[in-house]
């Protein structure tokens, strides 16, 4: 039996984010290694996310690929604590 496929849709912020977090748990394996004995099937969605991703995100290969990931995670706290002083960023808005 064929399964439907699930759409997630992030913003480019967002994506580029949890590629470089899923690069670093991967390439860490001992982080993930405790939560994955219990459900070691976990892995196929893992790979399949960060594929995509990879496949996705061209700013991975700029080289000035640290600056866009800072600012990428700037601008997420921001969205998601209102402000740059509330979000830990340490930058004052402009």
């Amino acid at each position: 039996m064929e399964e439907e496929p699930i759409t997630i849709t992030f913003t480019r912020d967002q994506a580029l984010v949890l590629s470089d977090w899923l690069y670093q748990a991967m390439d860490r394996s001992d982080v993930l290694e405790e939560l994955l004995k219990t459900d070691r099937a976990v892995w196929s969605p893992i790979y399949t996310i960060s594929g995509t991703l990879e496949k996705s995100l061209v700013e991975i290969f700029k080289p000035d690929y640290d600056e866009l990931l800072k600012a990428a995670r700037q601008r997420l706290l921001v969205d998601m604590y209102g402000s740059h002083e509330e979000s830990g960023t340490g930058t004052v808005a402009s």
